[in-house]
């Protein structure tokens, strides 16, 4: 015989920071990657590059700790990349173990085409959010992964 048992339903709750960040996020990023899909990249893949071109190289550990990402999350972003030879990576010299990342010069090329929408759907956001409200949330959100 069996027995029906009331299930309690999850609801959301109002007060749910995570859930209601990772929305947000995923709002967000929805936009940006479809500004940036007309240069072929991801929201992630342009951060990536954007922090490779302001260093020259940089370690995949290093690269993952000012991501905020696991190693595996950014291996993935970053194998695209390669393909399409935007960076370039390599063992290091001193420690064969140790992966380094670069911004080939076609990456440069392509950031390049890349800021014009990134700033395009910068622009969308500021004007579906506000400008002084999209100021005080990035300035937020910078302090709560800053160490």
């Amino acid at each position: 015989m069996h027995v029906e048992t009331e299930t309690p339903e999850v609801q959301l709750s109002p007060d749910d920071d995570c859930f209601a960040i990772r929305q947000a996020a995923r709002f967000v990023t929805q936009l940006y990657d479809r500004h940036l899909a007309r240069v072929g990249l991801k929201t992630t893949q342009f951060s990536i590059m954007c922090r490779l071109r302001r260093r020259k190289w940089m370690t995949m550990k290093e690269l993952a700790d000012s991501m905020v990402m696991e190693r595996t999350s950014l291996v993935r972003a970053i194998q695209p990349l390669q393909r399409d030879g935007l960076v370039f990576t390599e063992a290091s010299r001193s420690n064969r173990r140790v992966l380094t990342v670069m911004l080939t010069s076609a990456g440069e090329e392509r950031l390049k085409q890349a800021r014009e929408h990134w700033h395009a759907a910068q622009q969308e956001f500021e004007e579906r959010f506000g400008t002084q409200r999209a100021a005080s949330l990035r300035e937020e959100l910078f302090d709560m992964t800053r160490r």
